[in-house]
């Protein structure tokens, strides 16, 4: 069965990623980029490339959506999936359902943050990373040739959020990417916690292998990383046609200090209901 790493792109899903791969997948907590491929991205190409579809439009693949989830639980395996979907339907057709997932562990970031963070990853103007996130029908589209085969149907921030925090098909971890932040052990552990009652897996905490785990995915670690070796997340710059930085600011992306006041004062109207809810100042 599965259980899903959800959040709004740019929210911390690759750090909180990186930091489960390590503590699941290594031996001794040490983290590398070869890791994530152990929690693979869905809904994405390599999910519906089988399929003979034309997929003409880019909502087509979500017709298989539930039908690669049951594939995927044939192994009866515990399998962890990210992804930035929306907890909705699309033409009917549901993103999961409670016959297919255990559990969803969803990660919030405030949005003051969230909108640098896609402006720089997707080279866009400020202005158009605001309306990026209150565009309803919002979607991050990929093809293969002619054929629509990666499609995200992330919505508007706002209904994203609710989406998966009101979900009540499955029982929802919501941590915010700040306490990630300022408290990753105790952060971290709520979610192994949640994954070990949902699931076989060993239900005590290995403390050093953590501890270790937490280390090596240091903003710091990871970005001298991307530095070393590249990383395949990271978009390609439109102009120089060479990867941009996937880990750019780090906990210098503090829309204190980067944000118009004017922008800042409309965000706070716009998400204010959000905002008091993960109670950010």
């Amino acid at each position: 069965m599965i259980i899903w790493l959800a959040s709004y792109p740019k929210s911390g899903n690759t750090w909180l990623r990186s930091l489960m791969t390590s503590y699941y997948f290594s031996k001794d907590g040490e983290f590398n980029f070869k890791l994530l491929k152990n929690i693979k991205s869905y809904p994405s190409i390599d999910f519906f490339r089988k399929y003979p579809d034309k997929f003409s439009t880019p909502e087509s693949t979500s017709k298989y959506w539930i039908k690669e989830q049951q594939n995927i639980n044939k192994a009866k395996d515990l399998v962890i999936l990210k992804t930035h979907n929306a907890m909705c339907k699309i033409n009917g057709n549901a993103f999961t359902d409670k016959d297919n997932s255990l559990g969803a562990i969803h990660i919030v970031r405030d949005p003051r943050n969230v909108i640098t963070s896609l402006a720089h990853h997707y080279q866009i103007e400020l202005d158009e990373a605001l309306e990026f996130m209150i565009t309803k029908n919002k979607a991050l589209i990929e093809t293969e040739g002619t054929r629509f085969l990666g499609f995200n149907a992330i919505f508007s921030w706002a209904l994203h959020e609710e989406s998966w925090s009101n979900c009540q098909k499955f029982p929802i971890l919501s941590i915010r990417y700040e306490d990630l932040e300022l408290n990753p052990y105790e952060t971290i552990s709520k979610v192994l916690k949640f994954i070990s009652k949902l699931s076989f897996i060993e239900k005590n905490i290995n403390k050093k292998k953590l501890i270790k785990s937490i280390k090596s995915c240091s903003f710091e670690k990871l970005q001298e990383m991307e530095k070393e070796q590249g990383f395949q997340e990271a978009m390609m710059d439109k102009k120089t046609k060479d990867k941009i930085k996937f880990f750019n600011l780090g906990n210098k992306n503090n829309y204190k200090n980067i944000l118009d006041q004017n922008l800042v004062k409309k965000m706070n109207l716009i998400f204010e209901k959000q905002l008091k809810k993960y109670n950010y100042n």
